[in-house]
């Protein structure tokens, strides 16, 4: 036994893989046990030692004795976050899913299933599921195996991916989302908040209503004090309301013809720059 776990611990530094280390785990418990018992039995009537072996069987035998063995039908981790709901809100079929049926739950957003005593649930996948009623044009132009991520409410970001989505109505369309990713917190809750986020990019907020086209390029207009300034940007991303613009860089301006001195006559948008709504480019130098 002394040299089965001399090899087991030396074995655990060159091991990364969680299951592995798991495993080795449980069989060094299980030896380090074994030779408690022994060392027990072998201890002399009346120790100390052998005392608390007898002790321990007796606790033991106590427990067994008051213990209920059932043997599920599959493999998976046991949870006792047990709410009724198992059998209505299932994975199998999504089709049986409206806006009205959710709603007719009544169930609160960010209340914790209570722990059940009486009965368990085996969970035998690591993933979760989230059904959500969107209006926005990317909803409506969503589809099946879009890749896709939610902010929780603790900030934490994560990815998804749409396994199911049905119009509910003209404006409406009912997504499912399938996760892998933080479900130990996600299956506490059968109501949450959290952010759909189609798209991810960084730079400046600003009205479509600022951006203006010229010669195929786009610019904002800057007002500093009085003083018009026209200035080249570059559109991130946009939708029906707003872009997300940033400036280009020099390798990108050069790629757009501009020479080295014009590059460097050119003026930015920084944040905070207070910008012209409908500009008239015509009348800006």
């Amino acid at each position: 036994m002394e040299e089965q776990l001399d090899e087991k611990i030396e074995s655990l530094s060159s091991i990364s893989d969680l299951s592995k280390l798991a495993e080795y785990k449980k069989q060094i418990v299980d030896l380090v046990t074994k030779k408690a018992e022994i060392a027990g039995d072998a201890s002399p009537k009346g120790s100390y030692l052998r005392e608390l072996r007898e002790e321990r069987r007796q606790y033991e035998s106590q427990l067994n004795s008051g213990t209920e063995f059932i043997k599920a039908p599959k493999s998976g981790i046991v949870s006792y976050k047990v709410d009724g709901l198992e059998t209505v809100l299932t994975t199998t079929d999504f089709s049986t899913l409206s806006k009205n049926y959710l709603e007719s739950l009544n169930l609160k957003t960010g209340k914790t299933i209570a722990t059940n005593e009486e009965c368990g649930k085996i969970i035998d996948n690591f993933s979760c599921y989230i059904a959500t009623v969107l209006n926005s044009e990317n909803a409506k132009q969503a589809k099946i195996g879009d890749k896709v991520k939610i902010r929780l409410s603790n900030n934490v970001e994560i990815d998804a991916k749409i396994t199911y989505l049905i119009q509910e109505n003209e404006d409406e369309v009912l997504i499912v989302l399938q996760i892998n990713n933080q479900t130990n917190e996600l299956i506490n809750y059968r109501k949450i908040s959290f952010d759909f986020i189609w798209w991810k990019h960084s730079g400046l907020k600003v009205p479509n209503d600022a951006i203006v086209e010229q010669d195929n390029l786009k610019y904002v207009v800057r007002n500093r004090a009085g003083y018009l300034s026209k200035i080249l940007i570059k559109v991130k991303k946009q939708n029906d309301n707003y872009a997300i613009i940033d400036n280009y860089s020099t390798e990108e301006l050069k790629e757009l013809g501009y020479s080295s001195k014009q590059i460097n006559a050119f003026k930015k948008i920084t944040i905070y720059d207070e910008i012209v709504i409908n500009p008239n480019l015509e009348k800006i130098d």
